[in-house]
């Protein structure tokens, strides 16, 4: 059974058991759950609980925590006491990194404990503790991979890839069945959206193989901000939404945690209730859902509007409320001739919500490696807004690259600057630098592993200090944030890799 999904080209959910976690459920027929991150410190009650419950007004119920070490973990207790006067339906979860004995402590004050399974790569009882916790109190875990920090023996074996994230979280999904703990939920992240798409796709797999039907939490780590962050974001989740796998979500942006709602409900409305259609079903083994394959023509995806001579591409148009499913019907397994340009109308006169539906509808298609070009229409928006909607797009997708991509994390209680003031003045002085990455990270937990895929990196290193790496190479340690951004551009320029922003006016 070498597939993830019923089948590619009609739609169906799929089928996972139900994961409670507080008041809430997650998986089964539930709707598709949104939940964000804090960014306060977790040792400032007053401070936490006022975001969650500005999170709470914008319909998030589920928020996570970081938790450095036993006081904050034990912390979320007073935080949850003083939240749940208002809002008595929050769930709060703590962020482990680390130290077990952190999740321990955990596990006695939150509803969910996230964990990642490199801190586990042993078989000393810890985990084990951990779960007899769990079980007590009736608290959801989630065993959370992120591509860059795998455990050594996983990495040893698989390297840095989707392989080695699927076979990291199978791991310890069969350890928590060995104990007959099934309060389970699973997550594999990554900034790089195609790693992202494979690895969970690969889990799945595994999972229908093993007959476990754990739910998954979807999320692109580290997106960024602004439109770049919201499509970049609704490729990845959308990719894994088309195809019913997803039963949480968290849209990561570098923004106040409460952006991230409305974001989220956009992307998971836009597949909820959707009518059943029926498509020609095609010759699946055509189809490469675990690696990219390249075009048979070699070239640059275009957008309509470069288009000279129309004749010369195929233009295949969906018009369903299934697009990805309609898209595949009539190209996986069929020869064509001419390059083949994807096409779709929208009426959405939110920038913003068509930039989402736009993005979970194509991206897939670019990642699968089954179209040559993009055609965007929207009569509400002009050429250009909706060009750069699908250059965006593209290159979330990572096959056409058009601009700096910044893999900058949402910030947490752990980040030690202001990191959204910071990547604005990253990318004032750095966005004509087209085909760079530059990860920008609040702190070591999402420093060299979590911008694995980074040509730069600023990262916390000390409050009000930042170590600067050259991919995951450390350059320069606890550099002063005033002469942070500086040093990044001399570093950009020693490598031979700056070139002089022509728009007048630019630094």
């Amino acid at each position: 059974m070498n597939k993830y999904c019923n089948s590619i080209t009609r739609f169906s959910r799929r089928a996972t058991r139900q994961v409670r976690v507080g008041n809430h459920i997650i998986g089964g027929s539930e709707p598709v759950v949104v939940q964000t991150m804090t960014n306060t410190p977790t040792m400032d009650t007053a401070a936490s609980a006022a975001q969650i419950e500005a999170i709470a007004r914008k319909g998030g119920r589920i928020v996570r925590l970081t938790t450095r070490d036993e006081r904050e973990a034990a912390n979320l207790g007073p935080i949850g006491e003083a939240v749940r006067v208002n809002y008595p339906d929050v769930a709060l979860v703590a962020d482990v990194h680390f130290v077990p004995a952190v999740a321990a402590v955990a596990a006695t004050t939150a509803d969910k404990v996230r964990i990642n399974p490199g801190n586990y790569n042993d078989r000393g009882g810890r985990f084990e503790e951990l779960i007899e916790l769990c079980r007590k109190r009736g608290v959801a875990l989630r065993i959370g991979v992120n591509h860059g920090s795998l455990a050594k023996k996983v990495f040893d074996i698989w390297g840095d890839t989707p392989e080695g994230m699927a076979a990291s979280a199978m791991e310890f999904l069969e350890r928590c069945r060995e104990l007959d703990f099934h309060n389970v939920v699973v997550s594999l992240k990554s900034s790089n959206v195609r790693v992202m798409v494979y690895a969970y796709r690969l889990l799945v797999r595994a999972m229908r193989e093993a007959n476990m039907d754990y739910p998954v939490h979807l999320g692109v780590t580290e997106a960024g901000n602004l439109l770049e962050g919201r499509i970049k974001s609704a490729v990845g989740i959308g990719a894994l939404l088309a195809d019913g796998i997803g039963d949480t979500i968290r849209v990561s942006l570098t923004e106040a945690p409460e952006n991230e709602i409305p974001a989220a409900r956009m992307l998971v409305e836009h597949f909820e209730n959707r009518p059943e259609e029926e498509f020609e079903e095609v010759d699946e083994s055509a189809f490469g859902a675990y690696e990219y394959r390249a075009r048979p023509w070699g070239r640059v995806p275009v957008l309509w509007s470069e288009v000279q001579h129309q004749e010369e591409y195929e233009v295949v148009e969906a018009v369903s409320h299934h697009p990805v499913q309609e898209w595949r019907s009539k190209l996986v397994g069929k020869e064509f001739s001419k390059p083949v340009v994807l096409y779709r109308r929208y009426t959405t006169a939110d920038k913003e919500l068509f930039a989402i539906e736009a993005a979970a509808d194509f991206g897939v298609m670019f990642i699968d490696s089954l179209a040559d070009g993009i055609r965007i229409e929207n009569p509400n928006f002009s050429q250009e807004e909706i060009d750069e909607i699908a250059l965006i797009i593209l290159q979330a997708a990572r096959v056409r690259i058009s601009r700096t991509e910044y893999i900058a994390c949402p910030s947490c209680g752990r980040t030690l600057y202001d990191i959204e003031s910071t990547l604005a003045a990253i990318r004032e002085r750095t966005e004509h630098l087209v085909g760079l990455k530059i990860g920008v990270m609040g702190c070591i937990v999402n420093g060299p592993g979590e911008m694995a895929d980074a040509d730069y990196g600023y990262v916390g290193g000390l409050p009000d200090h930042i170590s600067l790496y050259r991919g995951k190479s450390l350059v320069e340690r606890n550099v002063p944030q005033a002469e942070a951004i500086d040093r990044l551009v001399e570093l950009i320029k020693a490598d031979g890799r700056w070139v002089e922003p022509t728009t007048k006016g630019s630094k």
